[in-house]
């Protein structure tokens, strides 16, 4: 049996022999009170690097490794508000407004991503690694902000996107106007998180420049992105849109945890390469879940993209694939300015008939059975591994969903 440090109150002791029997139960490490949560945050590091929860799938590890991250959030979030209290109450707002946007229920993939990768290589979590997280948080976040906001999008997480929130609370013009600031602002407060993590400077410069490189490489996707909905890319032109977009927050992610976790050279651009597939992957399932998913399994309404426009690798597929009378079908719907539910299920049959889902998919698995042979031949542990190829293998599983 384990033994525990004689500071840690009995009543914690006892919680943490608890987690031992119970570490395949969603709520064990949500049960510790929030004035002992110091404590609580020790013991649940204790437990995971006494590897409890070894054997879990990806959404159970992310659950678990999420309550972590945002016990660290919040803590980051309680000083930024504090800070912003001196300044101005509307400041503080914005603030609070950012944390509850943030701590929306998610799974975190992009900074759990980054703990299991530094966790695959120094065998640990410390407060070190928490505090970068924070910042991949914020940093996945900021886009997200000005994502919602060039895509008129009205929910994310079963909330309000950030501009909808402001506008409905004073008018559009202050609601869009600060979403832009606001996404501004997490990416410097990203960086601030980072560079006061507690790393070695020599480390840290390099995730800064990784950071760098990272928010230009999505920006410069965006506006690919936009260039999209008013002209017909190729299926090379696509790649080069989204190897800065998904992809580049893949690789972005796990070289951090990378480089943080002291991976040998040699595993870099492994990684990096795996990460690109990872995010390959992830996009075209992305993609054909806004097309193909209900609005019961999206949790908001499907064809939100196909209405701005987009691009998504099944309808280049299908410019490419279709005959005539289904290309002139898909034209004439995608150029609507409304696409209603009808006009939808019409997309949806020229797409699937054509074969181009089917092509998509075939993609999608592609670069996920190559994510899975790279991260194979690297040096992270097993836990790790297992991590990402049960993800992997879940975003293969769930193209069969989409028909």
């Amino acid at each position: 049996m384990p033994c525990m440090p004689p500071e840690i109150p009995f009543r914690l002791q006892i919680q943490f022999l608890r987690s031992l029997r119970y570490c395949t139960q969603k709520e064990t490490f949500e049960k510790i009170s929030s004035e002992e949560n110091e404590l609580g945050v020790n013991i649940i590091l204790v437990a995971i690097n006494l590897r409890v929860v070894m054997k879990m799938g990806w959404e159970e590890t992310l659950d678990r490794y999420g309550v972590l991250i945002d016990g660290k959030l919040k803590e980051f979030f309680a000083e930024a508000k504090n800070a912003a209290k001196a300044y101005h109450p509307f400041i503080e707002r914005i603030y609070s407004n950012i944390e509850d946007f943030v701590l929306r229920k998610g799974k975190k993939l992009a900074s759990c991503s980054t703990l299991l990768t530094y966790k695959g290589y120094a065998d640990e979590i410390d407060n070190h690694i928490l505090k970068a997280c924070v910042s991949i948080e914020l940093y996945r976040h900021c886009i997200l902000v000005h994502d919602d906001l060039i895509d008129r999008d009205t929910l994310r997480r079963g909330g309000k996107t950030f501009h909808r929130l402001l506008a409905e609370k004073h008018d559009e013009r202050l609601g869009h106007g600060t979403a832009v600031f606001v996404g501004d602002l997490m990416y410097a407060l990203a960086l601030q998180s980072m560079l006061n993590s507690g790393f070695g400077q020599e480390k840290l410069n390099r995730v800064a420049l990784l950071l760098l490189e990272g928010y230009r490489n999505v920006n410069e996707s965006q506006m690919l992105d936009l260039l999209f909905e008013n002209k017909e890319p190729d299926v090379d032109e696509w790649y080069v849109m989204a190897s800065k977009r998904a992809a580049s927050l893949f690789e972005t992610t796990v070289l951090v945890g990378a480089i943080l976790g002291n991976a040998p050279e040699r595993d870099m651009q492994v990684l990096r390469e795996a990460g690109m597939h990872m995010g390959y992957s992830f996009d075209i399932q992305d993609d054909i879940i806004d097309t193909f998913a209900s609005l019961e399994q999206y949790g908001r309404p499907p064809g939100g993209d196909i209405a701005l426009g987009k691009k998504p690798l099944h309808v280049i597929y299908t410019f490419k694939m279709a005959n005539r009378d289904g290309l002139d079908a898909l034209k004439n719907l995608t150029s609507k300015e409304r696409v209603g539910s009808d006009d939808l299920e019409l997309i949806r049959m020229v797409v699937r008939e054509s074969g181009a889902l089917e092509a998509a998919k075939e993609k999608s698995r592609e670069h996920a059975e190559r994510a899975k042979a790279l991260i194979a031949k690297t040096g992270l542990s097993d836990e790790t591994k297992r991590f990402f190829a049960s993800l992997i293998a879940y975003i293969e599983e769930s193209l069969n969903w989409y028909k």
